[in-house]
């Protein structure tokens, strides 16, 4: 059974782990109530299977041609429109400038969350038994020779559209919404590091889905770290959550308009998960997110709200969201 542990507990681990150079995996939930911080040897694969930028425990393969279904029940508009009706008068308050704004969807598969994890493609998999499985496309943060760095991705559009990339980068609500963005991580990476720069601005990247492809556009800004940061790398890291792209801006009092709002906690989804090679750490901030509740299975997703936002485009991007990042031909796309 996998121990959960305290913010201060698990703090304390990942620096001890970090300054003696010992790899450790990390997963850290949204409220910073459940951290998990184990050294790998400690991982095992009937309790916990990830797959972190191509370091990975799972041995197991799942061929990729098998039938499945997997079909969304989304929540009603009714129940969707009153959490965004209440952001929509923080926003016009002006005690948050941006908000991503979460809701299960109850979906059903005959794929288990183990099957989901092991034919999923992603940068950052985790499967934790009975409890979820995430196959992310987005990076956290990476340190690595004493440079921090970090990717948030802000912006999505259906890749098959006419001229999608131009449409994603022209797009005035994308574009404040991802300056928005850019700026709190700025910020953030601010509190840890030197000479913080925006290195890469919105360059784009495509996912491929059961449901066809993502446009998503992302940046990359760095910076500098102290020279003992490897003893630190748990207060690193715990000073950057939640992070700016699954929460907004500012962070703080928006973090408290999200709880008002979805009123349920996250749990892991939109949490981050990560691992310590001796050397380098990378982590990925856990979206697209498959559950095990009691009524069954849920896939949790979201998007950023603006004062610019329309209620039905943002109720649409919630329930596309929702989706198996799995590799398949054309003629199951077609069916």
């Amino acid at each position: 059974m996998i121990r959960t542990l305290s913010r201060e507990e698990a703090i304390d681990r990942m620096n001890t782990y970090g300054k003696r150079g010992l790899p450790f995996l990390f997963l850290i939930d949204f409220e910073l109530k459940r951290p998990i911080v184990l050294n790998l040897n400690e991982v095992h694969e009937k309790e916990l299977l990830y797959d972190i930028n191509g370091h990975s425990n799972s041995r197991e393969l799942t061929p990729s041609k098998e039938e499945f279904f997997f079909e969304k029940k989304p929540i009603s508009r009714a129940i969707y429109s009153r959490a965004f009706q209440l952001v929509q008068r923080r926003l016009q308050a002006g005690d948050t400038y941006l908000l991503n704004l979460a809701f299960p969807t109850p979906v059903e598969s005959n794929l288990s969350l183990r099957e989901i994890f092991l034919r999923s493609q992603a940068r950052y998999r985790v499967w934790l038994n009975g409890q979820f499985a995430c196959f992310s496309p987005e990076p956290f943060v990476r340190i690595q020779d004493g440079q921090i760095s970090a990717y948030p991705m802000k912006g999505t559009i259906d890749a098959s559209l006419p001229d999608a990339e131009a449409l994603l980068l022209g797009n005035e609500k994308e574009k404040a919404e991802h300056a928005t963005i850019v700026d709190l991580i700025r910020n953030d990476l601010s509190l840890v590091a030197r000479k913080v720069r925006v290195k890469r601005y919105r360059y784009t990247e495509e996912i491929t889905t059961h449901q066809g492809g993502l446009l998503q556009s992302s940046s990359e800004i760095v910076g500098q770290l102290p020279d003992d940061y490897q003893a630190q790398l748990g207060d690193i890291l715990f000073q950057l959550l939640p992070a700016g792209s699954i929460s907004g801006a500012p962070k703080g009092r928006t973090v408290e308009i999200i709880r008002a709002a979805e009123q349920k906690p996250r749990g892991y989804y939109t949490g981050i998960c990560g691992l310590f090679d001796g050397q380098v750490l990378d982590s990925g901030v856990m979206i697209r997110f498959m559950e095990a509740q009691p009524d069954g299975l849920v896939f949790k997703s979201g998007g950023g709200i603006t004062a610019r936002s329309t209620e039905a485009e943002e109720y649409d991007e919630l329930v596309r969201k929702a989706y198996l990042p799995f590799f398949v031909t054309t003629e199951a796309l077609a069916r």
